[in-house]
């Protein structure tokens, strides 16, 4: 009879030995990749108007505060689609590639959690009181506000309820490949008392603070 127990070790120290298949480097979810194209696409089409038709197409899509004053700006159906559409506008290409890296940081790990359906949604809600919130602020305002900041801002307040909790593999990729659906969130009082949290909001609130104060331009 023959003896197979050397065999058989060889065999299982292959299989215990055999290398894990590789990652793709970038694993975005299809919804990321959709709005930063929209993104891109809306602000190439703007370089092909001439300035008269971009202040057009600018006036209809950006949210303005004073288009809610009776007579002082023609609000039509832009008063409700502009809620939503100014998302899609940008200053200049550096604004543009500001949104679409943090949307690649934050949106993606919440994409992941929730699914496409309720990314989008809550996308929509964060943008929409985003709005309100400028709104309320800044009443009868005739200033512009473009960009997809405040979506994003609310894409980060979610992410980092979880994204610390998230276990990496030995290729430190945890938060790219893994399945995000299993870590549970933070409660809040606790998330808050995280220094890497209160880092990354005090980073972020600075930013907005510097470029509220024109320190910092994006266009």
């Amino acid at each position: 009879m023959e003896d197979h127990s050397e065999t058989g070790s060889r065999s299982g120290d292959l299989k215990k030995s055999a290398p894990e298949p590789a990652q793709p480097m970038f694993n975005v979810p299809g919804s990321i990749v959709v709005l930063i194209l929209l993104f891109g696409l809306v602000h190439l089409l703007r370089s092909f108007l001439s300035p008269e038709q971009d202040l057009v197409f600018l006036i209809e899509m950006a949210f303005i505060p004073a288009r809610y004053i009776d007579g002082l700006l023609a609000s039509g159906v832009s008063g409700f689609t502009s809620f939503v559409s100014y998302n899609f506008l940008h200053g200049d290409l550096t604004h543009l590639g500001v949104n679409a890296i943090w949307m690649l940081a934050m949106g993606s790990a919440v994409a992941k959690r929730v699914g496409t359906l309720r990314f989008l949604l809550f996308s929509f809600v964060c943008g929409l009181f985003a709005a309100l919130a400028h709104l309320v602020t800044h009443w009868g305002e005739i200033v512009p506000v473009i960009g997809a900041s405040g979506a994003i801002s609310g894409h980060m307040a979610a992410a980092i309820r979880f994204i610390f909790s998230v276990p990496s593999n030995r290729h430190g990729a945890g938060m790219l490949h893994g399945d995000l659906r299993a870590i549970p969130l933070k409660p809040l009082v606790q998330a808050l008392q995280d220094g890497r949290v209160l880092a990354i909001l005090a980073i972020w609130m600075m930013t907005n603070v510097l470029t509220g104060l024109g320190i910092v331009s994006v266009g």
